[in-house]
């Protein structure tokens, strides 16, 4: 596995040059005398041929050297080296592995270059054999073989089939990237303007109903006046303690800012008594009433169910025209069920409950997979119910 890793490491460049250069000892085994290799007695490099193999040799190496950085030179001295080695073992057409060295490269262009590059390459590709079969001729050699040029066009258009498939699968990768990051941005956006009028649209109507009651019986009534308008301040401090952590939780840790470890937790059901301590403040008595074996939630369940009751309450402060309502929650092993009650004359805060605060809650319960109602009751009132699911590992926490 680690010897994996470390070949996948080697660039394209270092293959093809060791491609091209194994088949050139290869290719010139004749001369060589090894043992277990075909020999041909008489027949020996004379120093020009072996200057211009030195030439062939060091022009794919540059080739190969250079791929990343000039693709179309490095091509050209691919093509370059792989005629001259052809040339210089008197050979009636390029050697299939060496156009397979240069074949990798029109590959690794395709795959990471623009269109006008790899049509150049491509082109001289296609080009290289008639022109070896021409400058044979020049030299007085026989003409090259030119019967084998469809094979060789045919390996080209298979490195480019692959190139471009590497390419496409890039392009792919990186728009389905772009695409995750402004998905997430996106629910993230969603998910701080759920907490925002959640948290903030409770809190103003507490404080706008403390404050409206305080002005009225200021002259008459000082001492409740006093107690509405430490209300006013017990809200208005809780609320921006609540817009500092939001803003604390999306921004990086940083001088002056709080520290992750003092920051408090997302509320859960057990703040509900503040909850409906400020409800009852406000004028409207919350009776809650709890079923079911009490065991630890998720805190996503925990929130949710606390932002829906949340809401709900203020609906009802806000809307209904009723000075009580009753929240039911009933704790069952596989799901977790809410309901929020009461006898007044609204309509859950909106006309037809298309307003944000139904469709905030509507979308919390949906990103947990829950199911979440609202709407008017028969006997008069409105009803708001929620049924989230528990994970199963927290069924056996």
């Amino acid at each position: 596995m680690r010897l994996f890793s470390l070949l996948r490491r080697v660039p394209p460049g270092a293959w093809i040059a060791v491609i091209w250069c194994c088949y050139t000892v290869y290719s010139i085994r004749m001369f060589l005398g090894i043992p277990g290799m075909p020999y041909v007695p008489g027949q020996r490099f004379t120093p020009p041929a072996w200057l211009l193999l030195a030439a062939a040799t060091t022009a794919a190496i540059a080739g190969s050297a250079l791929l990343r950085r000039w693709p179309l030179p490095a091509v050209g001295l691919l093509l370059a080296g792989s005629s001259a080695a052809a040339l210089d073992v008197h050979s009636p057409t390029i050697h299939l592995a060496h156009y397979l060295a240069a074949d990798a490269a029109l590959g690794a262009i395709v795959a990471s270059r623009s269109r006008p590059a790899w049509i150049a390459a491509l082109t001289a590709m296609l080009a290289v054999l008639p022109a070896y079969s021409i400058l044979r001729s020049y030299l007085g050699y026989p003409p090259g073989l030119l019967q084998g040029w469809y094979l060789y066009a045919l390996t080209a258009a298979v490195a480019w089939l692959a190139g471009n498939s590497v390419r496409l699968a890039r392009g792919y990768a990186q728009e389905s990237r772009t695409r995750a990051a402004a998905e997430a941005v996106t629910a993230e956006r969603l998910r701080i303007s759920r907490e925002l009028h959640d948290m903030v649209a409770h809190s103003m109507g507490i404080i706008a109903l403390q404050a409206g009651a305080a002005a009225r019986v200021i002259d008459t009534q000082p001492e409740r006046a006093h107690e509405a308008l430490r209300e006013v301040e017990t809200a208005s401090r809780e609320t921006l303690a609540g817009l500092r952590r939001m803003l604390a939780a999306v921004r990086p840790d940083g001088p002056g800012q709080e520290p992750e470890s003092s920051r408090k937790p997302a509320p859960g059901l057990a703040d509900l008594e503040r909850l409906t301590a400020s409800a009852t403040a406000a004028g409207v008595h919350v009776a809650v009433e709890r079923r079911g074996e009490h065991r630890p939630l998720p805190p996503d369940i925990e929130l949710a169910a606390y932002r829906v009751i949340q809401e709900s309450v203020t609906n009802v402060i806000r809307h209904a025209g009723t000075s009580s309502c009753a929240v039911l929650i009933e704790q069952h092993e596989e799901h977790l069920s809410i309901e929020v009650a009461d006898t007044g004359h609204g309509r859950g805060g909106t006309a037809g409950g298309t307003g944000h605060g139904l469709a905030g809650m509507r979308e919390r319960v949906a990103l947990l997979r829950g199911d979440f109602t609202a709407g008017p009751r028969p006997e008069g009132g409105f009803r708001v119910s929620a049924r989230l699911p528990v994970p199963a590992q927290a069924q056996h926490a």
